[in-house]
């Protein structure tokens, strides 16, 4: 595996880059601008003069599995002989979707003596994948819940604006948002998405500014702020502190609410973009995909530990942040998930999906033409619907 390093070099290391948001509910279809004040009813615009050269600090750790019970467990009732689909299985087969019996394994329901399930409960000897523990081995894999699935009461989620989460990050103290989805259900396990705000801006600003939501609402939502540094905002990990952060919350959430652990997400524009970078080259064992608009890796190497799907946007108009900066970080996952350089129209147009990449981790790029730095028109339901199929 290659490492790349990616550095830019800006107008002015102090420059803020000036953000105008349009309401997530309310926004129009309209590109927004550099830098500029959004049209009424249209996407915010966001420019810059620059990012700072901090570079992206920390390796994360890898994410081990639960333990399984000695074999394998597909999730469903094993047989006992023969095989039978729909139906009671035979002896000494595998059943799928009928009755367990001994020795075998199946697929759909619950595992039967020396048998294996994914997604449920394994048998004895065997080791369960996605499902509850066994005695002996390892489990990796599907869907897992988090402790908090199945409580009967939970916290009040951060969610309105001037009132946001808090914490202490190794002595910093930190603040985000979280919105639930409306008629969110403890004994349901929901998928994550992060939105991380671009520089100069707000918390407050990226609930509002991605359109993420409003296109995919059964999902928990976290908006973080951070930190202020040379007089504006933004995620320069600094000494691997925003990756720290990261990690509180994602712990914090799953202590709170019924969290899909398999499906953390992460998306941002600019300096949000570049953050969602750092998640792929940092946390790809604990991410399940990024879309990053107008993003780039700099200030340090990127080498992601495994595969991770990826959702990339750039303007080839962008005179912030060059559309040679979203090509890097594609080139960076096309190798990680063992893509080949072979591609074909996906929608929405201009988008294109690399082919051969490893199963379940595609990689798009979408080259807008005559785009500048900005959030793409189709930024929103694009990213909800490539998020939605994992």
């Amino acid at each position: 595996m290659k490492t790349y390093y990616v550095r830019h070099g800006f107008a002015a290391a102090t420059a803020i880059i000036a953000v105008a948001c349009a309401s997530e509910d309310n926004a129009k279809d309209s590109s927004s601008g550099v830098g500029g004040a959004p049209a009424a009813g249209g996407e915010s615009s966001v420019g810059s003069g620059g990012l700072p050269a901090d570079g992206v600090g920390g390796d994360s750790p890898a994410l081990g599995g639960v333990p399984g019970s000695g074999g394998t467990g597909t999730g469903g009732d094993p047989g006992s002989g023969g095989s039978g689909v729909g139906g009671d299985p035979g002896s000494g087969g595998a059943g799928i979707g009928g009755d367990p019996g001994s020795g075998g394994a199946g697929i759909g329901g619950d595992p039967g003596s020396g048998g294996a399930g994914i997604g449920g409960d394994p048998g004895s000897g065997g080791t369960g994948v996605g499902g509850d523990p066994g005695i002996g081995g390892g489990g990796t894999g599907g869907a897992t819940g988090s402790d908090a699935c199945g409580a009967s009461d939970w916290p009040a989620p951060c969610a309105n604006s001037g009132s946001p989460c808090s914490m202490n990050v190794d002595g910093t103290d930190r603040t985000y948002y979280v919105q639930l989805p409306d008629d969110y259900d403890s004994n349901q396990a929901y998928p994550v998405v992060f939105l991380f705000h671009p520089m100069g801006g707000t918390a407050e600003m990226a609930m509002r500014m991605y359109n993420v939501r409003s296109n995919w609402p059964d999902a928990i939502y976290v908006s973080p702020q951070g930190l202020e540094s040379d007089g504006t905002t933004g995620w320069p990990n600094s000494n691997g502190q925003d990756v720290a952060f990261t990690r509180a919350m994602m712990s914090e959430l799953e202590a709170s609410y019924c969290v899909d652990q398999d499906r953390y997400f992460s998306t941002g524009f600019s300096y949000g973009g570049i953050m969602s970078d750092t998640i792929a080259c940092q946390m790809a064992d604990l991410f399940r995909a990024i879309a990053p608009m107008a993003g780039s890796v700099f200030g340090g190497g990127c080498n992601p530990a495994n595969p991770i799907a990826a959702w990339i946007e750039h303007g080839d108009a962008d005179d912030v942040l060059p559309s040679s900066a979203g090509e890097a970080m594609r080139d960076i996952l096309l190798e990680t998930n063992h893509c080949s350089s072979t591609s074909h129209p996906v929608d929405p147009d201009p988008c294109v999906e690399y082919e051969g990449c490893d199963p379940g981790y595609p990689v798009v790029w979408c080259l807008v033409p005559g785009e500048g730095h900005a959030i793409p028109n189709f930024g929103g339901s694009a990213i909800a619907a490539f998020f939605q199929q994992f």
